[in-house]
């Protein structure tokens, strides 16, 4: 009963999740995230939580890669769009293509843009208009929501960039 009011409360019903009514590719029973993920992705990719600032090492991480789904392994980010915000959560100024869905969070007082996995729903973290050029925005992601492969190039979007 208490976590029902908190999450009326703090504005998190149903409706700002990430579309519980919403099929993803990826779907497995809360049991089934629960043994593939560790308590703290848990606590972020599932229940919509929060990292302490500071905490993951992928913040300070700057070599060429991937970052992809702690949860599904989807590719989300290219490591060359990375930047230092000094928020202390991994940033970055776009996502890989069909990569992450948005939906409005209304939890603790306050109306931000949540970020999600397309592929498994999982939280991702935030998007602010506060970033660097060429977009002008800041995916404000949680470390633990992520898994880095060191090196590997971007998927393919079907768009030829070479010189």
């Amino acid at each position: 009963m208490a976590e029902s009011f908190l999450g009326r409360f703090s504005g998190r019903g149903q409706a700002s999740k990430t579309g519980s009514e919403k099929t993803f590719e990826v779907a497995l029973s809360d049991e089934e995230w629960r043994q593939r993920l560790t308590s703290a992705q848990y606590q972020v990719l599932r229940g919509h939580g929060t990292e302490r600032a500071g905490t993951s090492p992928l913040d300070k991480e700057y070599g060429p890669g991937v970052y992809n789904c702690a949860g599904c392994g989807h590719p989300l980010f290219d490591a060359s769009t990375k930047f230092n915000s000094r928020t202390g959560w991994p940033s970055f100024w776009a996502p890989l293509d069909d990569a992450v869905e948005e939906t409005s969070d209304r939890s603790f007082f306050m109306v931000r843009t949540e970020v999600h996995c397309r592929h498994c729903g999982g939280h991702l973290g935030h998007v602010f208009e506060d970033g660097p050029q060429p977009t002008g925005l800041r995916y404000c992601m949680n470390g633990v929501s992520l898994d880095f492969t060191t090196g590997e190039p971007p998927p393919d979007t079907g768009t030829d960039e070479k010189s």
